[in-house]
């Protein structure tokens, strides 16, 4: 086995490691707090290819494989958590399915902005009253000619307000069985009876844009549907396996911007005449955050590896969202604690990373239903 980067990748770790660091982190405080979506950040992003990381080419991306978008995502979310999942859901939920399932035709128009950085997408998924229980859908997509009319209600959608372009999800027939039929379909954010809200008063990645969707009769051609009708679950699912490794990075960021700070804190606090950090108590602290930051970087680049290798990754990776998203929690939790008061403050940064790191383990799957996956795996 190798454990070595290669120059690639570590051209584009170096790269993104800079920009994040110099343009994202010193904004993460005032997008945090006033819960402003960084539109301008994203223009650079796209500008630097890093929204089209894993798409060829040919489609307007870099060529890079996941294990470079994995770096990316991690170097971003280690700046800033709020960008950081915007950036993973724009590349991993809004443009990724349709690299997977989409025509030529659908790459070309919807795509190619994307991994331009000339647009962002979406992904309608979630509802009031489907969560977890995804195959819970409501929303309808009738059949009218060579159109759909689409009804229904999402909820808790990264990006929508500044998305392009939105896949929703939506039940198009019922099979043999009386079961529902679950396809997607690509919606155009300005298309007439489409209406976006973001209402929500969130306790963490403020910055990233959540918002409601209603859809009232809203009309798009068939062309519009994406994939095979009959395999919208499956194809989701598998959208979310991809997503899964994303948010395990950015998961992975935000523990290691909690070891960085909780290390640099140490290092300089002195209390009782010496710096905290020759106290055994606070060593203790940043050697087990150490040892969980590289287990879920090794966890999360295998999944990323495997992906890349055309190889099943489904069970890792629900490892490394799952162990790499409550890592994160469990190093933010160590970082405020190591800082003593301090943490509890805005500007020492610590406290927004605990609050960003819960969303994660709840979105793209909840830590309950990542072992749900892992033990389905197993043939339980």
């Amino acid at each position: 086995m190798n454990f070595e980067l290669t120059n690639e990748q570590a051209m584009i770790r170096e790269m993104v490691h800079d920009f994040a660091q110099n343009t994202i982190r010193p904004r993460a405080i005032e997008i945090d707090r006033d819960a402003v979506f960084p539109r301008d950040t994203f223009r650079e992003m796209g500008e630097l290819g890093l929204l089209g990381i894993p798409f060829p080419e040919r489609y307007g991306g870099s060529g890079g494989d996941t294990v470079s978008y994995a770096i990316a995502v991690e170097e971003v979310g280690r700046a800033c958590g709020s960008t950081g999942l915007s950036f993973a859901a724009t590349v991993s939920l809004g443009a990724s399915p349709l690299y997977y399932f989409g025509t030529e035709e659908q790459k070309n128009t919807f795509l190619k902005p994307m991994a331009e950085g000339k647009a962002l997408g979406s992904f309608g998924l979630t509802e009031p009253n489907a969560g977890s229980d995804a195959r819970g859908t409501t929303t309808t997509a009738a059949e009218d000619g060579d159109d759909y009319i689409i009804n229904g209600e999402k909820c808790f959608i990264t990006n929508a307000s500044f998305a392009d372009t939105i896949i929703v999800t939506a039940i198009t027939g019922k099979t043999n069985d009386n079961k529902n039929i679950i396809s997607a379909i690509i919606v155009p954010s300005d298309t007439d009876g489409l209406k976006i809200t973001s209402n929500y008063d969130k306790m963490g990645v403020r910055g990233s844009d959540t918002a409601e969707i209603v859809l009232d009769n809203v009309r798009v051609p068939k062309a519009n549907l994406l994939g095979d009708p009959k395999k919208g679950f499956s194809q989701f699912m598998y959208t979310l396996d991809g997503g899964r490794i994303s948010i395990a990075a950015l998961g992975l960021g935000i523990a290691q911007a909690s070891l960085d700070q909780g290390l640099n804190y140490a290092t300089e606090r002195n209390q009782f005449g010496k710096s905290i950090s020759n106290f055994q108590a606070i060593q203790f602290k940043l050697a087990d955050m150490a040892m969980e930051v590289e287990l879920a970087r090794n966890m999360v680049y295998k999944a990323a590896w495997l992906k890349d290798q055309d190889k099943p990754f489904s069970k890792e990776a629900a490892f490394a969202k799952l162990y790499a998203t409550e890592t994160a929690v469990r190093a933010a939790n160590q970082a405020i604690q190591i800082h003593g008061g301090y943490g509890y403050m805005r500007e020492y940064e610590v406290e927004r990373y605990l609050r960003d790191a819960k969303l994660l383990e709840i979105g793209e799957g909840t830590s309950e239903i990542q072992r749900m996956v892992i033990a389905r795996q197993l043939g339980c």
